[in-house]
């Protein structure tokens, strides 16, 4: 006896043969259905067999592309991203009403035949010869559904997708013999499952879960009879029966649906005319796609995720393969982000920077020991309106942020500080530190090859009363130039850029910094706030590094977890270093230029800095548990912060410890508010003992000014012949510069000396 399948009809083979048998008798049947102008050409048996007989055995499913959710640390949703928006459900899940309307509709005799409908194409066959044209067709809810994978494989290739639909003659001999395949391997049930949740329902919903989602605002389950004949009826053309633009025209389709389940004995005649009479009522949730969706201002971090998940190898060895699975999606990632931490930053921002004001503002915190990011956010918010940016300008050029990232000007100094203590350099090292200074005729590189100041750059403090000497507890604290101009002297440019390579301190476009006093110094190139806050993490964390994460876990749309890249974490410098470090940050925030960022109620520390030509400015801090960077400027780097209105409240001048410093006290206390509350390990600084000097005004507490060179180190600068006062300790050839120093532009172009 023939071999029977579930649901009733032929094997595989008996069915093609009967197909084929069919379809000599009939002129091309399918020819006919599908092709009006090739009936007339026939279809030679032999033809038919061999092309039959060359289609591949098996069907390639693809997986289904479904939406993903991105969460915050707690579980909250960020964000729902997807190619195509689709949640895929099991046939229990799905309302019964539905589940007869779809099959009533397009393929009443489902559960009757094979993968071929042979009645079916016969009946189409004569209603397609009487109109003389397609009037009728005669695919199988089966066969539908093989051409859906053909679909969803394609992706968003138009081409593939051309092909996929294109009918030929070639394309149905193909769905047919895979049609064959997937009634013997699934059954009538799993097809039919398979058949919603891949279905388009317009409206970009694919899938009943979605759609019902979409038009009614519930799950699939809760689908009345009305609801589900609404649906049913949209598949066979989602534009034109699309209920959200033609009400009369959906409702016309839907009451077509209810008299066939009448017509084929699943509701009464009754329940038919009694749901034909109801309005349709929708409920529509309108699509809620991408980054620009998120919530509590995350769309940039969202972005970052996203980024992250394309450039690591750990989701596929190709940025292809990649893609791939992040368009597949189906994806729950949960994120490092902390929701307390994000509300303060938007909270912050908000009080301080305007969306509307010409500058803008970007904020970071990166938890120190971890290098988990718990928050991101900017002024300019997500989007693509005006004052509105998809630019993240916390991040480097290759995870979506500026071209260079932006000048950090004095918060660079603690890199210095840093190489230099690492080399034996005492936290009370004093040097001259005139008003005024040429850099140094040359200076030690990594390569051997010194630099040459061949443009005779010069370095200046912010005030004609910053004179030495200082040591360096007092200049960390007062931001003096030409102090560290003269340190980087005694230690040379090679010290500097091994440490901050081991802080994955790098320009925005993710090249190294160039070895020129200007960028190590004074901080004329351009870093992002994401590379500040992470590498100023490491003092918190008393000397070790760990590089910044967004990622805690992924978990795909059948449960299996992925694995995701992790913190790798080194030391960077000695303990004791840090905590040195950590001692002379204090400073600048008890007593020194950041004194307006100073939390009162914990341990914290930090560094202003302001470029040239104030364009840039910049807060880096941090507490023992969370690090922070701000940055406020233009993106563009063509607006000059003075005489400018910032969030409602006129600057005379900005500096880095009076927008930015603000701004990053508010975020960081509501971000630690309830939190424990650490203390820093110092060390004892003696302070220097100056002598008097009548004839010496106090030294301002704004900071110094650098004036630093661009890339190659070849500002324009005066020389000087200011010579040190006696009596104090320096190192030889350490004397004091001119009064006559020029300006000059460092760093991309952007790039500029430090301000406080």
């Amino acid at each position: 006896m023939p071999k029977k399948r579930s649901g009733g009809g032929l094997t595989g083979t008996q069915q093609a043969a009967k197909f084929l048998g069919v379809s000599v008798l009939a002129g091309a049947v399918l020819a006919g259905i599908a092709l009006p102008a090739f009936g007339a050409l026939g279809l030679a048996a032999k033809g038919t067999v061999e092309g039959f007989d060359e289609i591949p055995a098996n069907l390639k499913t693809p997986p289904l592309s479904q939406r993903t959710t991105i969460l915050d640390a707690q579980g909250g949703r960020i964000a729902t991203v997807y190619n195509r928006d689709r949640t895929v459900v099991p046939l229990k899940k799905i309302s019964p009403y539905m589940q007869k309307a779809i099959v009533a509709i397009e393929d009443s005799r489902f559960y009757e035949h094979g993968a071929i409908d042979l009645k079916g194409v016969l009946r189409a066959v004569n209603r397609n010869a009487q109109s003389g044209g397609v009037a009728q067709g005669a695919s199988t809810l089966t066969q539908q559904y093989v051409k859906n994978v053909f679909v969803e494989e394609a992706g968003d290739d138009p081409d593939k997708v051309a092909e996929a639909t294109q009918q030929t003659l070639g394309r149905k001999i193909q769905e047919l013999k895979y049609a064959i395949q997937v009634e013997e391997e699934l059954g009538k049930k799993k097809i039919l499952e398979n058949y919603l949740n891949i279905t388009f329902f317009g409206q970009a919903a694919y899938g009943i879960e979605a759609a019902s989602q979409r038009y009614f605002s519930k799950p699939a389950k809760d689908l009345t009879l009305e609801e589900s004949a609404m649906l049913a009826g949209i598949v066979q053309s989602p534009s034109r029966y699309d209920p959200v633009n033609d009400e009369e025209e959906a409702t016309k389709r839907r009451n077509t649906v209810l008299q066939r389940m009448a017509a084929v004995g699943d509701i009464s005649q009754a329940e038919a005319d009694r749901a034909k009479a109801t309005p349709i009522k929708l409920n529509v949730s309108r699509p809620n796609n991408g980054c620009i969706t998120a919530v509590s201002g995350a769309g940039f971090f969202c972005d970052y995720v996203r980024e992250v998940f394309l450039t690591s190898p750990t989701f596929g060895k190709t940025r292809e393969e990649r893609g791939k699975l992040w368009a597949q999606g189906g994806l729950t990632i949960r994120t490092t982000l902390d929701p307390q931490a994000q509300n303060a930053v938007q909270a912050s921002i908000k009080d301080h920077v305007n969306q509307s004001d010409k500058v803008a503002a970007a904020v970071t915190l990166v938890e120190p020991g971890t290098g988990k990011i718990l928050g991101m956010g900017q002024s300019k918010p997500y989007g693509f309106g005006k004052n509105e940016t998809q630019i993240n300008l916390s991040v480097d050029h290759g995870m979506g942020g500026s071209n260079y990232g932006f000048p950090t000007g004095s918060t660079f100094k603690p890199f210095l500080a840093t190489a230099a203590i690492e080399r034996g350099v005492p936290p009370t090292q004093s040097y001259p530190s005139p008003y005024d200074m040429p850099y140094p005729a040359s200076i030690q590189t990594c390569s051997g090859k010194p630099w040459v100041n061949t443009g005779g750059d010069t370095a200046e403090n912010e005030n004609e009363s910053e004179v030495g000497p200082y040591a360096l507890k007092e200049a960390m604290a007062k931001s003096v130039n030409t102090y560290f101009v003269q340190m980087i002297e005694q230690i040379g440019l090679c010290p500097v850029t091994e440490t901050i390579a081991k802080l994955g301190v790098v320009q925005g476009d993710g090249k190294k910094l160039p070895e020129s006093p200007s960028a190590l110094t004074l901080g004329s190139q351009g870093i992002s706030p994401l590379r500040m806050a992470s590498a100023y993490a490491a003092f918190a964390n008393r000397g070790t590094y760990c590089t910044p994460i967004a990622i805690s876990s992924i978990k795909t749309a059948n449960g299996k977890s992925l694995g995701v890249p992790k913190s790798t974490c080194s030391q960077a410098m000695s303990e004791k270093t840090a905590d040195t470090i950590n001692t002379l940050l204090k400073g600048v925030v008890d007593s020194g230029t950041g004194e307006a960022a100073g939390l009162t109620s914990r341990d914290n520390a930090g560094k202003t800095g302001t470029t040239d030509a104030r364009k840039n400015a910049w807060f880096v801090g941090y507490t023992p548990n969370l690090s922070g960077a701000v940055w406020v400027g233009s993106p563009s780097q063509q607006v000059q912060m003075e005489g400018i209105t910032i969030g409602g409240v006129y600057h005379d001048k900005v500096f880095g410890g009076q927008v930015p410093g603000p701004i990053w006290k508010d975020a960081v206390a509501g971000a630690l508010d309830g939190k424990e509350a650490p203390t820093f390990v110092t060390v004892d600084i003696p302070d220097a003992q100056k002598p008097k000097d009548p004839g010496r005004e106090k030294p301002g507490d704004n900071g110094g000014r650098g004036n630093g060179g661009n890339s190659s180190g070849s500002d324009n600068g005066g020389s000087g012949d200011e010579k040190p006062n006696p009596g104090f300790s320096f190192p030889e050839n350490l004397f004091g510069g001119g009064r006559n120093g020029g300006n000059g532009n460092g760093g991309n172009g952007n790039g500029n000396g430090g301000f406080p």
